[in-house]
């Protein structure tokens, strides 16, 4: 599991390049905030799809794969299932050092039930 921890006010995309940074895959799946030219660009670039709906106000359209678009439940599960920890839930802790760490504790707990 990778995660960048951003500043509230900061938008989702900025997290983006350092997450894909050194990873091969074939299909990105987002929402309508990842539809933007320089996200599409890169995938377009690394020979992988981009599996993002456009947003309303965008101009031109592109077309994505609505099947696979519906396997994003399972990303916005995994959120779920995190928020079950109260530290995670609530970000009780002042570093985020430690909000990471909460992170990466409650994911080993998913991931071994």
């Amino acid at each position: 599991m990778r995660f960048v921890l951003l500043s509230g006010q900061r938008h989702d995309t900025v997290g983006v390049p350092p997450l894909i940074e050194g990873v091969a895959f074939g299909a990105l799946l987002g929402d309508k905030a990842f539809d933007v030219d320089w996200i599409r660009a890169e995938l377009d670039a690394r020979g992988a799809a981009a599996v993002i709906p456009p947003r309303a106000t965008r101009k031109g359209r592109f077309d994505f794969d609505r099947a696979m678009y519906g396997w994003r439940h399972l990303i916005e599960n995994t959120f779920a299932k995190l928020k079950e920890f109260r530290a995670v839930a609530t970000r009780y802790d002042k570093t985020d050092t430690s909000y990471a760490a909460a992170i990466h504790l409650a994911a080993a707990v998913i991931a071994s039930r």
